[in-house]
């Protein structure tokens, strides 16, 4: 399959889960367009697959979704979590995450040692869209993003927000859900306060090296002989 063609299926797909998305949270498409900071036909346009939003956008939509990200994967994991009391200028936060991308995306081709031309070779996006792209003068559309960091050989998540206000919500849903995933024991377990020291012990030893686990291993085998 052709790049071209696969952003194509990839647009009608988000396409869907974002529509999907919306009508779950019952939110009309004016309501979901102002609060990422587009127009009601663009952001129709998303849903029909004709356009697709950058991941930015896609960010700022499930914190206004209250979703997981997971959700545009086709994992369709929906948090059950109350909707974030904080205000937050949406548009401003959107504006720095377009830029910032774009300057991870440079970043992420200059670590591939990959010129610009090389890059739109392989992926059949124009150097002048991926230098407008880089330099945050317009949004990456999810699909385009997804192929240039594959031909980079990067991972999307790595462009995921870990900082920001709407990145730390989405992280915290995320420790939510893995808690939420472990099994039934475990969760009763880590629930109680009286078995704090125990994790905070897990903790500890998970951030220790090899060597120096091994060395605490034979510190206890040599207590219990």
């Amino acid at each position: 399959m052709d790049k071209k063609t696969q952003i194509t299926i990839r647009s009608k797909k988000l396409g869907v889960l974002i529509r999907d998305a919306r009508t779950a949270a019952r939110r009309s498409v004016k309501e979901c367009a102002d609060a990422i900071g587009t127009k009601p036909g663009i952001f129709r346009a998303f849903e029909e697959g004709r356009k697709a939003p950058s991941l930015p956008e896609l960010e700022t939509l499930v914190y206004y979704l209250d979703l997981s990200i997971d959700h545009f994967w086709s994992r369709e994991i929906k948090s059950n979590a109350p909707l974030p009391i904080e205000t937050l200028d949406l548009p401003k936060l959107l504006a720095v995450r377009q830029r910032k991308i774009g300057a991870l995306l440079r970043q992420e081709r200059m670590n591939a040692s990959i010129s610009i031309r090389t890059l739109s070779s392989e992926t059949g996006i124009s150097g002048a869209r991926i230098k407008a792209y880089e330099l945050g003068e317009r949004p990456i559309p999810l699909p385009e993003l997804e192929v240039l960091v594959f031909a980079l050989g990067g991972r999307i998540e790595s462009f995921f927000d870990r900082s920001g206000p709407i990145g730390q919500w989405m992280m915290n849903e995320e420790a939510i859900q893995n808690f939420l995933e472990l099994p039934e024991e475990l969760r009763q377990f880590v629930a109680l306060p009286v078995n704090r020291p125990y994790l905070e012990l897990a903790k500890k030893l998970s951030g220790m090296s090899k060597e120096k686990l091994r060395s605490v291993a034979e510190d206890l085998l040599d207590i219990t002989l």
